[in-house]
């Protein structure tokens, strides 16, 4: 390349020139030199594209140092804060539950300090980790043993595993459940090496469909609570306490899978009726499974509560290393465990249950509180409407049962292809905020919202561009 273009080009400022600038410097120190660099070499590419498009001239080492700056400044970490306004309370896809503040400080606590994770200091000598929430476990659900793995499905691929290895595992057709993702019952037996027995049929299992199978080659009975969809009409199953009797005269363990399961009875708050873990030890089952962040509230875990002989087969089973949870999940699981010691308080220091329990006519207020800002906000290119919605739980759990709640309601002056903009600039958002569209409106569901984010929510749509929105809208 020669004549005028060139001679311009070459008057950009080389990497290091840049580099070497008061800018450059404080951002080496706040992001590496490596990404620093690169963030240079990336402005400087640009305004060479820049120049060549428009003959423009070549900025300064302090000009391209900034721009750099700007660069590393909008790298957002994928994993940030949102507002969940979909009414879905239990949302897989945003992290299921939010931890009380007692789970975050003490989860806080164990990432700035050591702890002992594995260290008696009674005796001075290694011990379990799992002796940090057995106890609580023990307490809580009444059970005569408990363990603690990384998730639900960990958990029935461990008892699994342990029990029916080579072995065959009964279980009723109609509880082969498929969770989200597409992982399927079926499979994960499958991969715990046991031979499924299906009993019954879809919608009628009797004891005699049970008794039939169990014979020599059997490891355990399996049966779980269908949490994320119901069966009706012409039904018939054997309950735990039933099949728990049915299992015991076989000789062979009863593992029943909760699931979400739930350490208080739903229905003091108002909620609809969820078996609780202590009323399946009650049943009878050998073994019980279930989740920590579900209607627990807690962070992502599996739990096994039994027999205590069983656990300890299950915790000599090699793959319980590989399934374990680390120091932060055990302090902050520890923490939600204590917060059920005092159920009169439960509904207010834990956020899933507090959410779950708000009544209608809360969430109402608010949304009529904050629909004269948020009207504003959205200046003349938007109605918003305060109106009458269903919030639902989530994660599978009570998948029949609805709580009545309120929303946001925004419909556009003019077209419907507005509101999919809307939409995606809310996710775009800082702070993204989640709703959902449905009859011609963005439902902003107020149920998850706290009154302490109110604020917060109404600085992130003051990010809405609302002109370009409208962009090239008939």
């Amino acid at each position: 390349m020669t004549g005028p273009e060139a001679t311009s080009l070459r008057h950009l400022p080389a990497v290091a020139t840049v580099l070497a600038t008061r800018e450059a410097l404080v951002l080496v120190e706040r992001h590496g030199r490596a990404a620093t660099t690169d963030a240079i070499r990336s402005a400087i590419d640009e305004a060479r594209d820049i120049m060549r498009a428009t003959s423009s001239s070549a900025p300064g080492a302090d000009e391209l140092a900034q721009r750099a700056a700007a660069r590393l400044d909008a790298q957002r970490p994928s994993l940030r804060p949102l507002f969940n306004l979909t009414g879905t309370v239990l949302h897989t896809n945003l992290g299921r539950a939010l931890l009380a503040e007692a789970a975050i400080e003490a989860a806080t606590a164990a990432m700035r300090h050591a702890v002992a994770l594995e260290y008696d200091l009674d005796e001075g000598e290694r011990g379990e980790r799992d002796d940090h929430v057995r106890g609580l476990l023990r307490e809580l659900t009444g059970a005569e043993d408990a363990t603690v793995v990384n998730n639900n499905a960990a958990a029935v691929l461990l008892c699994l595993n342990t029990f029916a290895l080579g072995r065959d595992a009964v279980v009723s057709r109609g509880e082969l459940i498929e969770i989200g993702g597409a992982f399927r019952l079926p499979e994960i037996m499958a991969r715990a090496g046991a031979r499924m027995i299906e009993v019954g049929t879809t919608n009628r299992t009797h004891p005699a469909d049970y008794r039939e199978a169990l014979g020599e080659r059997t490891g355990l009975v399996l049966k779980v609570h269908t949490s994320n969809y119901r069966i009706q009409g012409f039904t018939a199953e054997v309950g735990a306490r039933e099949l728990a009797g049915i299992a015991d005269a076989a000789g062979v363990p009863l593992l029943n899978d909760l699931g979400s399961g739930m350490l208080v009875d739903l229905a003091r708050y108002g909620l609809a009726k969820e078996p609780t873990v202590r009323e399946a030890v009650a049943e009878g089952a050998r073994l019980i499974t279930f989740s920590g962040d579900k209607l627990l509230g807690g962070p992502q875990a599996g739990f096994i509560v039994g027999d205590r002989a069983l656990i300890e087969r299950i915790n000599r089973n090699p793959l319980k290393r590989a399934l374990r949870v680390d120091k932060l999940r055990l302090a902050a699981i520890e923490a939600t465990l204590k917060l059920y010691r005092d159920p009169d308080r439960l509904a207010e220091r834990l956020p899933t249950l507090r959410f779950l329990a708000r009544t209608q006519a809360a969430i109402a207020a608010q949304a009529h509180r904050l629909q004269p800002a948020v009207a504003e906000r959205l200046g003349n290119h938007f109605e918003v409407a305060v109106g009458d919605c269903l919030s639902q739980v989530g994660s599978g759990a009570l998948p029949l049962d609805t709580l009545a709640s309120a929303a946001l309601l925004i419909r556009p002056h003019g077209s419907q292809a507005v509101l999919e903009r809307l939409s995606a600039a809310m996710r775009a958002l800082p702070q993204p905020v989640l709703g959902r569209i449905a009859d011609g409106a963005l439902r902003l569901d107020l149920r998850c919202l706290a009154e302490t984010d109110e604020a917060d929510l109404l600085a992130s749509l003051a990010w809405l561009d609302l002109d370009g929105l409208h962009a090239g809208t008939p």
